[in-house]
């Protein structure tokens, strides 16, 4: 089929011929004569042809094509499927959107990759309407330390906001009770109270309810001025 659409080539210049040529050179794993085609001036439709051998599977030629086109989102996502994930977060950064974000986070968690999941999170729990989702995929899989990690690690940055203050101080309640009150004291005007006391009480199970709750109770009243 190559040698077929190299001849055709010659004979007419069409957009089809050289796509269906990249195609070609990608199904065969020609990898050098792919990346040499694209590199020279062609009309092929390289967007395309990633995505085609994206969805085929294809994911070293899927990588040449999307790196060739600057789509950094498909490329994440191609260096994912190749585990290479330090990679896939600097394409992350460069496409710098949320769903490319998560998508780089969740496969990195997935992978035991924390350092670079928390470098994905980051970017994401500045939205709060981001956070719930990421939370709950944490602690589906019972990594809860590395989610408290990944918060703390976001209350410096300059979009921090109240539901990250809140969740974290829920997390304490649930994982890391002697944290809670410092985290209580220090950030007591960033928390939504009601949530938090709502949340204590429900890690308790009912055991030691009441002496939980109005401990919580005692250190919001003292944390505030």
């Amino acid at each position: 089929m190559v040698r077929y659409l190299q001849m055709a080539r010659k004979k007419a210049r069409e957009a089809i011929i050289e796509t269906e040529l990249v195609f070609a050179y990608a199904k065969v794993n020609r990898l050098a004569d792919l990346e040499e085609f694209i590199s020279s001036p062609n009309i092929a439709q390289i967007q395309q042809v990633g995505d085609r051998c994206y969805d085929e599977g294809l994911y070293e030629p899927a990588r040449i094509l999307y790196n060739n086109v600057s789509n950094y989102a498909r490329l994440a996502s191609t260096l994912v499927h190749l585990e290479e994930y330090q990679a896939a977060v600097d394409g992350a950064r460069k496409a710098n959107s949320t769903k490319t974000w998560k998508e780089v986070c969740f496969a990195c968690v997935e992978a035991g990759e924390f350092r670079m999941a928390q470098m994905c999170g980051l970017h994401i729990v500045v939205h709060a309407d981001e956070l719930e989702e990421l939370i709950n995929f944490y602690q589906s899989r019972g990594f809860f330390q590395e989610l408290i990690q990944l918060l703390e690690a976001a209350l410096g940055l300059e979009r921090a906001h109240m539901g990250m203050f809140t969740e974290l101080a829920i997390l304490y309640s649930k994982y890391n009770t002697p944290k809670m009150r410092e985290h209580l004291e220090l950030f007591w005007s960033r928390v939504n109270i009601p949530k938090v006391l709502r949340a204590a009480e429900q890690a308790t199970c009912g055991r030691n309810l009441s002496s939980f709750t109005t401990n919580t109770r005692s250190t919001i009243t003292l944390s505030r001025p």
